[in-house]
């Protein structure tokens, strides 16, 4: 038996704790599940919790990579309307409990083998007492005999959350409340479903629970605390999750950690009073010098294994390896993991390896004195680039003047200060992205970006990610342009010129193009094989009649008969491309948008995946998107993939 002391003092500590639980964080396989389990947590209904998601959960696919969801869940807070404002209450005593934090004590009677037991939970704030009736009420409910009205009346007055015996009950252990077990999910979660007791059955006490699970060896991820309290307040015939195993976390691989940029995604134009953008501050070529470190490998880490409801332990995998990056002109220092520069160059990741390559500089023009220049590393021209003369580079190409009707091959960038007049036969193909003051003309492709100051005029341009003309004059007037995500002017088209101007996004140009060439293939073998099948019919049919055929028209038949099979079978290999084509072509996230800061003028074709538009009325600052099958006109908005204009600097050279 409890003393009043003693239950005076754990009465006090137990009021501290229920004050101090406002927040819990809960686990579920569902969002319902989770909450479900914080409001039990809580010793709250559902409907007065507010909680956010700091996991989301997903269901998996055919049983792999499933996740639980993970929330962070508090009590509501109830603010009523004679409430005082927020000044007010911020005016009152310290120690006063707001009123969104009331709460009714509760009172629990369970039924044990010594006897029959009460326990009562004081109130919170202004929060109802549990009053002796009810508490009688409840002990006449489960039939308890020879009460102790006195040491009843006490419990209740003192409210110290413990459990005190105040009476007896005629015990039928036939009735008695029984709980069942589930482990399921690889051994990962453990259910139990509890049967409610009948006339004169005990209830369930934690410690119970808890030995019933131990004694079937469930011993890893119990939720002690949940099962407590599911002992006072008894979920029956419901399968309720009581302890979930620790998954295993598989070692990070080992990775490397570049000192230096290796994607050109980074866009900063900065243009002058004039309106020119200066190339000189793009830091697009990274210089380095001899001893430089550039990247530094970081270990793999080891796994850290999982285990099951039952103890088992659940392997896991370690963090694989990888082999330094080494290209040309670098070499590995005494640590075995950073890589140094061994000449001063240009760093440029080519192949998934990290090399210096040295810079060749033309000083003059590229013309008849230099010939074609071919270079395994970046070449800056400090002139113009000539009519019919070209460059070949591994690394980048940076020229200083302009470009005329001339073929620039690069890995990387290629830059030009001034612009590019291709006169209808200029190739102009940048593996990453292509930097040019305008484009007039020419034929362009980049890996990356086709990022222009002025305009594009008449040119056929091709962009991996996206094409910018930005700046005071950036117009992009005739040729048409395609990129994947996005294709942005000032101004498209024009009030006066007759030249078609189109836009096309959503699809990647050069899967674009391989899936054009493949459909009018399949089309032409389609129509070959349907020829065949005509001739076929016709010969058979004269077969039909005459019963036979001349032997010329046999040969011919049995020569029709091969070539339908030979067709068939590169229709076969052709689908089959189509196929693969289009999986990587709707795989593509974004669908694409066409903007405008200024004006779209009509005639503008806006082509978006398979979506096409012409623009029949003059448009101001839009943005063209792809909605439901539609091309929608909305409100011109940047996007964060943008280049972004800073302020003034020095023109351009």
């Amino acid at each position: 038996m409890v003393n009043f002391v003693q239950l005076q003092q754990i009465m006090k500590e137990r009021l501290e704790q229920d004050r101090g639980i406002r927040t819990v964080e809960a686990v579920g396989s569902t969002l319902e599940e989770a909450v479900s389990e914080a409001a039990a947590l809580l010793n709250l209904p559902i409907r007065r919790l507010e909680y956010e998601v700091t996991e989301r959960g997903f269901p998996g696919v055919l049983g792999k990579g499933k996740k639980n969801w993970k929330i962070r869940v508090y009590e509501r807070v109830l603010i009523k309307k004679e409430d005082a404002p927020a000044a007010e209450v911020e005016k009152k005593a310290p120690n006063q409990i707001p009123e969104s934090m009331d709460k009714d004590g509760e009172a629990f009677v369970h039924l044990y083998p010594q006897g029959a037991f009460v326990k009562v939970i004081p109130p919170v704030g202004k929060g109802r007492k549990v009053s002796e009736t009810l508490v009688m009420d409840i002990l006449n409910q489960r039939i308890v005999k020879d009460i102790d009205l006195s040491l009843m009346s006490q419990v209740v007055k003192e409210a110290a959350g413990v459990y005190v015996k105040v009476g007896y009950f005629e015990s039928n252990p036939v009735n008695d409340a029984y709980v069942k077990l589930e482990i399921i999910d690889g051994g990962m979660k453990a259910y139990i479903k509890m049967a409610p007791p009948g006339i004169g059955g005990c209830d369930l006490p934690a410690e119970t629970i808890l030995s019933f699970l131990r004694k079937n060896h469930v011993v890893h991820g119990v939720k002690e605390d949940f099962i407590r309290t599911l002992a006072d307040k008894p979920v029956f015939n419901e399968t309720v999750l009581i302890a979930e195993g620790t998954k295993p976390i598989d070692g990070r691989d080992a990775y490397i950690q570049y000192n230096f940029e290796t994607e050109h995604t980074k866009i900063h134009l900065r243009e002058g009073f004039n309106g020119r953008v200066d190339f000189k501050d793009l830091h697009i070529i990274q210089n380095v010098v001899e001893g430089q470190p550039l990247a530094k490998k970081i270990p793999p880490e080891l796994g850290a294994a999982g285990m099951t409801v039952t103890g088992k332990v659940v392997p896991a995998v370690n963090g694989r390896d990888i082999v330094l990056p080494l290209g040309k002109n670098v070499h590995v220092g005494d640590d075995e993991v950073t890589i140094y520069a061994d000449i001063n160059g240009q760093v440029v990741g080519v192949s998934g390896k990290i090399n210096v390559e040295p810079v060749y500089v033309v000083k003059g023009n590229v013309d008849i004195k230099t010939g074609n220049i071919i270079f395994l590393g970046t070449v800056v021209v400090n002139g113009n680039v000539e009519a019919g003369f070209s460059i070949k580079a591994a690394g980048n190409i940076e020229v200083h003047g302009t470009v005329e009707k001339a073929e620039l091959v690069a890995d990387g960038d290629i830059i030009v200060h001034q612009g590019i007049t291709g006169k209808g036969a200029g190739i102009i193909q940048a593996g990453r992205s292509l930097w040019a003051r305008f484009i007039e003309n020419t034929s362009v492709e980049a890996g990356n970006m086709v990022i222009v100051s002025d305009g594009i005029i008449n040119s056929h341009v091709d962009a991996a990610k996206r094409i910018v003309c930005q700046g005071k004059r950036a117009h992009i007037v005739g040729g048409r342009l395609r990129a994947t995500e996005e294709i942005v002017a000032e101004t498209l088209g024009s009030s006066t010129s007759g030249t078609e101007t189109i836009c096309e996004v959503g699809f990647e140009p050069k899967h674009k193009e391989k899936m054009d060439l493949l459909t009018a293939n399949q089309d032409a073998l389609v129509k070959q094989i349907e020829d065949i099948r005509l001739n076929l019919q016709t010969l058979i049919n004269i077969k039909k009649q005459h019963k036979s055929l001349s032997e010329d028209k046999e040969t011919f038949m049995r020569e029709l008969i091969d070539k339908r099979k030979e067709l068939m079978e590169d229709l076969h290999k052709v689908n089959e491309d189509v196929k693969q084509v289009k999986e990587i072509l709707y795989g593509i996230k974004p669908l694409g948008q066409v903007s405008a800061s200024s004006k779209v003028y009509p005639g503008v074709k806006i082509i978006i995946r398979d979506v096409k538009e012409e623009v029949r009325n003059e448009y101001k600052s839009v943005t063209f998107v792809l909605e439901n099958d539609l091309i929608r006109v909305t409100k011109y908005e940047e996007s964060d993939g943008r280049t972004k204009r800073g302020d003034h600097g020095n023109p351009a050279d």
